[in-house]
Formats: structure tokens, sequence, C-alpha cells
């Protein structure tokens, strides 16, 4: 017997059917009590929320994709070693879109010229210029101390031939 029905036999009527009342609200099990009172259909409302749509499913991105993003995140998180093992498995696995593959070679050109590896920066610099012939630093990347002279040295030696003529 519980603890409740224990005291409530000596009760009288009267006053059981008081504690009843004062309870707040018919108990039911696996509802808390405390909780706020749930609407339905037969409790009026201001407006009906509309109803949302089911959440998309996430599109799944080609590995090379996946590669590029997770090579970008770990660069930007300054684990370069990791960075750089996921950006090439990136170029591996045939990074679709140019500016993609620019990009991948723009971040492996930042690891290489930050870890003093000139040969490498320059060559994933041209890489990038030869993936995407738009491709470009932008104002605050170009003037990086750490890669600006490769940088316009790979842009030289990429610029087209007419126009490396006109620049002498």
């Amino acid at each position: 017997m519980s603890a409740w029905a224990r005291h409530a036999r000596w009760l009288t009527v009267p006053a059981l059917l008081a504690l009843v009342a004062c309870q707040s609200g018919p108990t039911r099990p696996g509802v808390d009590p405390g909780a706020p009172p749930v609407l339905t259909s037969a409790t009026p409302t201001a407006a009906a929320a509309p109803a949302s749509p089911p959440p998309a499913a996430p599109v799944a991105l080609p590995a090379a994709e996946q590669a590029l993003a997770q090579g970008v995140r770990s660069y930007q998180g300054g684990k370069y070693a990791m960075a750089e093992v996921q950006l090439k498995l990136a170029l591996k696995e045939g990074l679709a879109a140019s500016a993609d593959r620019a990009s991948a070679h723009k971040h492996l050109a930042f690891i290489y010229c930050t870890s003093q590896r000139e040969k490498l920066c320059l060559d994933a610099f041209k890489a990038a210029r030869a993936a995407d012939p738009a491709f470009a630093l932008s104002k605050t990347e170009s003037g990086h101390p750490m890669w600006a002279r490769t940088y316009q040295r790979a842009m030289a030696e990429t610029r087209p031939r007419a126009a490396r003529k006109t620049a002498r």
C-alpha cells in the first residue's frame, strides 16, 4: 500500500475528493505532471501552425569533393599534415570543377610555402593556374609574406606568351 493510500484511509469522502481535485490534473503513465498541457484538436488554438515539411535528406558529395571540404577544414583548423593528405586525395579522386581543383592546389601551395618547400609551392600555384586560368589569390592572400614572391613568380611563369612579351 502506498504512503498516500495509508493516509487517505483516515480521510472522509468529501476531504478525499477535495484532495483529488487539488491535483494538477489527471496523471497518465509516462507523462510528467508538471509538463504543460498538450493541445489536441479539441483544444482551441489561436492559429493552427502550418505543418513543416520533413527535413531533406542530406546530399552525399562525391568522394573528391568530400576530401576537398575536409582538407580545407583541416587547413583552417591548423592541421596541415592532415590537410595535405586530404587535399592530395581530393585531386587524386578527380575533382570535377576547375575552381575546386584550383582551390586544392592553392591550399597545398600554402602548406608547402609555410613548411619551406619552395619548389612544391611554386608547382602548386602553377597547377592552380593550369586548373583554372582565372585563378588568382585575393589581395590579402597574395600579400602574405610566406608565399607572396612564390605566387608572383608562378603567375608570371604561367601568363600566356603574348602577355609575357608585352610585359617585358
